[in-house]
């Protein structure tokens, strides 16, 4: 019999900051500080969530609203725990919690090479709205632009354009 693992979602805390700061420097090329997240722990704008699994923090996300709009920062998993559709879980919150705050839509900036997070977003409903040219200084990389618009009122998304 295989034992299912436990599996939470809840806010963001200080006290997650480490594990955080360890999954981004084993996912990005330039990983946030500590300090950045303290900052973010600080801003009222400012949205994150992590996912436990059987109590280790395994991936975390976040976003910060922006007038009617969600603006989502950084997703990431820990390598450990990639593959078990984690990320998706912390993007569903993130785009419950837009909804629960009215907001209209929600955006990010993926990395151009990114086929995986890209390919997530997509089956989210999000969809290519631009390019930024060299938007990541630590490779000189293009960042796609991905929008969704949330329809608030029946809590659905829907894809416009």
């Amino acid at each position: 019999m295989t034992v299912q693992p436990t599996i939470l979602v809840r806010p963001m805390t200080v006290e997650d900051i480490s594990a955080v700061v360890e999954i981004e420097k084993e996912s990005f090329v330039t990983p946030w500080t500590p300090h950045a997240f303290r900052l973010e722990m600080r801003n009222h704008l400012a949205v994150y969530r992590v996912v436990e699994v059987d109590g280790r923090v395994a991936a975390y996300g976040g976003m910060w609203l922006i007038l009617d709009e969600g603006h989502v920062t950084n997703i990431a998993v820990h390598p450990e725990f990639r593959g078990r559709h984690l990320g998706r879980k912390i993007m569903e919150v993130l785009m419950d919690e837009a909804r629960q705050r009215k907001l209209l839509r929600m955006t990010l900036e993926v990395r151009k090479q990114n086929h995986v997070a890209i390919a997530l977003y997509k089956d989210l409903g999000f969809l290519l709205a631009g390019i930024r040219p060299g938007y990541y200084q630590d490779t000189g990389e293009d960042a796609l632009i991905m929008w969704i618009e949330l329809n608030n009122d029946r809590g659905e998304m829907t894809k416009e354009k």
